[in-house]
């Protein structure tokens, strides 16, 4: 198939189309480039052997995406493309739900436009809030505790609502946990522009001395250590997930959690990283983080049994993997 991936030079997106390509798919990027690096592009065709068509645009301008529709015969979208930190959707609430929403409906506008029938979305764990765990799909949501939450929620419901009403047109929500790790190459990982907003590439770059501690956001909830317990997935298990759902997409609304089914406390992933990578990760407690909750995990049954996939590698390797593709990155950019 010819797959349209939005956001596709980010970190999730990226690996994706990996194994988009590995699969046998083709590739269409579009991304503005606000959290992302056009290098990424280039070590995708490097590790792939293939070549991606990349368009640098912004999703919430529907002239722009419907001129790649006119120019492409498309088989379906991926959806990506948004702004992601929970900090920053309570500090910028307008700014989260103008653009994670507009995106969406813009897509699935120019989706129906043209015919193109399959749509993954980007969805995330953050949509259950504080529900009991392990998170499961037909739980009630409680998107409340941030503003970006609710953007996926809200999401969510557009799309539902438009395959009810369009019955050729089908959709997989996917609700993934927190991803780490990078392609076992080290061409590509996890490399925002700014500081970082998720845990593991702020091990990673205190680990490589261009920060000096690890914040670790609260050390008062009710966990094995205090630390927040989340559900750690490797990026590549992520993205083969995303492969899985497209490949057995049917009509309808679809939702899947992916993820381990395992928590794992923030102090237990600076151990592992520690442990795997003989590297001494300096840390202090901060205040807990605004829109934060103690646990969130996966129960990933309904993928299992749906899509034939699963999450197969470990902690460990997420940690080494991350590791590499942070020790090569700057080499990788000063290459380019």
């Amino acid at each position: 198939m010819n797959i349209l991936v939005t956001g596709g030079a980010g970190y999730i997106g990226s690996h994706t189309c990996v194994a988009l390509l590995e699969a046998g798919h083709s590739v269409i990027v579009a991304d503005n480039l606000s959290n992302s690096k056009i290098e990424t592009i280039h070590r995708i065709k490097e590790i792939s052997n293939k070549d991606v068509l990349f368009y640098q645009i912004d999703v919430t301008d529907e002239q722009a995406v419907e001129a790649i529709f006119a120019k492409h015969a498309l088989d379906g979208v991926i959806h990506f493309a948004g702004f992601k930190a929970v900090g920053e959707s309570v500090e910028r609430p307008l700014h989260y739900y103008y653009n994670n929403l507009v995106s969406t409906m813009v897509l699935a506008k120019v989706c129906q436009h043209y015919g193109v029938h399959r749509f993954v979305f980007s969805s995330s764990a953050t949509v259950y809030g504080e529900n009991e765990v392990p998170f499961k799909e037909s739980m009630e949501l409680l998107p409340t505790t941030n503003p970006y939450g609710e953007t996926k929620a809200m999401s969510e419901r557009i799309l539902m609502d438009i395959a009810h009403a369009n019955p050729k047109f089908s959709v997989a929500l996917l609700r993934y946990f927190n991803p780490v790790g990078a392609h076992e190459s080290g061409f590509i990982g996890e490399a925002p522009n700014g500081i970082p907003n998720n845990l593991m590439p702020f091990v990673t770059k205190v680990a490589k001395g261009e920060l000096d501690k690890l914040r670790i956001f609260g050390d008062d909830y009710n966990t094995v250590d205090g630390t927040g317990v989340r559900d750690y997935i490797h990026v590549m298990d992520l993205a083969e997930g995303h492969v899985a759902a497209l490949d057995h997409l049917d009509e309808g609304a679809h939702i899947y959690n992916l993820g381990t089914g395992e928590g794992t406390s923030v102090l237990q992933i600076v151990k592992t990283f520690e442990e795997a990578n003989g590297i001494e990760i300096p840390y202090e407690i901060v205040d807990r983080r605004p829109g934060d909750i103690a646990y969130c995990y996966a129960d990933a049954s309904k993928a299992q049994k749906a899509l034939g996939w699963t999450a197969k590698r470990d902690l460990k390797a997420m940690c080494t993997d991350a590791w590499r593709f942070e020790k090569q990155y700057q080499a990788l950019v000063d290459m380019k």
